[in-house]
C-alpha cells in the first residue's frame, strides 16, 4: 500500500515516466549499498527483532507522508526523501525476512516455504493498491497514508508477541569487514551461486522493471489515473500469488528448478514484446498478470536454489547479496527505462530490452552445468 501511494504520488506530481522511474529506483537502489551490511546483521541477531524495527520505521515513513499532505507541504523533494527512506529500511527488511525462513522449516520443505512466503507477500500487492485507490477516491491520500502507518504499527505489535521464533546459537563475532570479505570470497568460489545471481539480475530487468513502471503505464500509455494503476498493480499481485503457489508444489530438485527459472524468463521476454497489444486496461492487466506470474516463478525459483545451495554460516550474507541484485536490477532498470521511454517511446525501448534479454538467457542457460558440480 505504501509503495502504491508513493508511486501514485510521483505520477500525480510530475506526470513523467522519468520521475516515476526515479521514485521507484529510490525505493530499491539503497539495497546496492546497504543489503550486504544488513546481511551481516541478520547473521548476528534474531531476524524477528530486525523485522520489528523495520515495521516501526515503515510506519514513520507513512506517517510522514500523511503529515506532509495534511500540512500542504507534500512536493517532489518530500516524495523523493520518503522513497529513499523506504529504500533504506527495505534494504534491511528483506535480508531479515529471507534469513528467518530456513530457521522455521527443514531443507525438504524450503521450496514450499519460499513459495508460501512469496504468496503471502504478494497477496498484499493486491489488497494494498486496491485499498489505497479506494481510500484516495473516497477520502483522499492523507487518510490512506495514515492507515498504512497504523497497519505497520499493528504488524510490529504482533511480531513482538511471537516469542521463541528465530532464536540462534551464539557465535563468535568477527569484524564486519572481515565477515563481508569472507562472504564475497565464498560466492567467488561457488560458480552455481554466481549463475543464479546472473539469472536474478536478468529476471529483475525483464519482469520487475515493468511492475515498477506501472504508474507510467497507467498514466502515460493508458491515459488513466489511480483506478487504472490499482487495476494493473492488482493484476501484478494476482500473478505473483499464482506464481508463488506454483512454487509451493515443487521439490528440492535444483536442476529441475533451474529449468523452470529459464522457462519462466523466456516467457517474460515474449510477454514484454506483447505488452503493447494491451490497448485497454483489461488487456494490459491480463498481460501484466502473466508477466508477474512468470517473473515470480523465476525470482522465487532463484531464491529457492540459493537457499538450497548455501551453508548456514554464510546464509545471511549471501542472501543479502542476492537481495542486492534482486532489488538493484529493477531499480536501475526502472530508472534507465523510464528515461529512455520518455525519449524513444514505450514500444522501441521494451522491444529492444526483450530481444537483448532473450540473447542473455541463452548464454546463461548454456552455463547450467556449474549447478551439478
Amino acid at each position: 500500500m505504501l509503495r502504491f501511494l508513493l508511486g501514485w504520488s510521483a505520477w500525480e506530481l510530475t506526470a513523467s515516466a522519468s520521475w516515476v522511474g526515479i521514485t521507484a529506483a529510490l525505493m530499491l537502489a539503497p539495497a546496492l549499498l546497504l543489503s550486504p551490511w544488513f546481511g551481516i546483521v541478520s547473521d548476528r541477531i534474531n531476524p524477528r527483532h530486525g523485522l520489528v524495527v523495520s515495521m516501526l520505521v515503515h510506519g514513520l515513513i507513512a506517517l510522514g507522508g500523511a503529515v506532509a499532505l495534511w500540512a500542504g507541504a507534500f512536493g517532489t523533494p518530500i516524495l523523493l526523501f520518503l522513497a529513499l527512506a523506504m529504500g533504506v529500511v527495505t534494504s534491511g527488511h528483506s535480508p531479515m525476512r529471507l534469513a528467518l525462513i530456513p530457521l522455521l522449516v527443514e531443507r525438504a520443505a524450503l521450496p514450499s516455504a519460499v513459495g508460501l512466503s512469496a504468496t503471502t507477500f504478494n497477496v498484499a500487492r493486491i489488497l494494498g493498491p486496491a485499498l489505497g485507490a479506494a481510500i484516495i477516491a473516497g477520502s483522499g491520500p492523507v487518510l490512506a497514508f495514515m492507515l498504512a502507518s497504523i497497519m505497520f504499527a499493528i504488524a510490529a505489535a504482533i511480531l513482538l508477541q511471537l516469542h521463541g521464533i528465530g532464536v540462534r546459537e551464539p557465535r563468535p563475532r568477527e569484524p564486519f569487514v572481515q565477515q563481508f570479505t569472507a562472504g564475497i570470497r565464498y560466492v567467488r568460489t561457488e560458480p552455481a551461486i554466481q549463475l543464479i545471481f546472473a539469472f536474478t539480475v536478468l529476471n529483475g530487468v525483464l519482469g520487475r522493471t515493468v511492475v515498477e513502471l506501472l504508474p507510467a503505464f497507467a498514466g502515460g500509455f493508458l491515459g488513466g489515473g489511480s483506478k487504472e494503476l490499482a487495476t494493473l498493480t492488482a493484476s501484478a499481485g494476482l500473478g505473483s500469488i499464482v506464481g508463488g503457489l506454483f512454487l509451493t508444489r515443487q521439490q528440492a530438485d535444483i536442476p529441475r528448478l533451474l529449468n523452470l527459472v529459464a522457462l519462466a524468463i523466456a516467457g517474460a521476454t515474449l510477454l514484454m514484446l506483447c505488452l503493447f497489444l494491451g490497448s485497454d486496461v483489461y488487456r494490459l492487466g491480463a498481460l501484466i498478470f502473466a508477466l508477474s506470474l512468470v517473473t515470480t516463478i523465476a525470482g522465487t525459483g532463484c531464491q529457492t536454489i540459493i537457499q538450497l545451495c548455501l551453508i548456514e554460516s554464510y546464509r545471511g550474507r549471501v542472501l543479502s547479496l542476492w537481495t542486492l541484485l534482486a532489488m538493484g536490477a529493477p531499480a536501475l532498470g526502472s530508472a534507465s527505462l523510464g528515461v529512455l521511454t520518455d525519449i524513444f517511446g514505450y514500444t522501441a525501448v521494451f522491444t529492444a530490452t526483450a530481444v537483448a534479454g532473450g540473447l542473455m538467457l541463452l548464454l546463461l542457460y548454456s552455463l547450467r552445468a556449474s549447478l551439478s558440480e
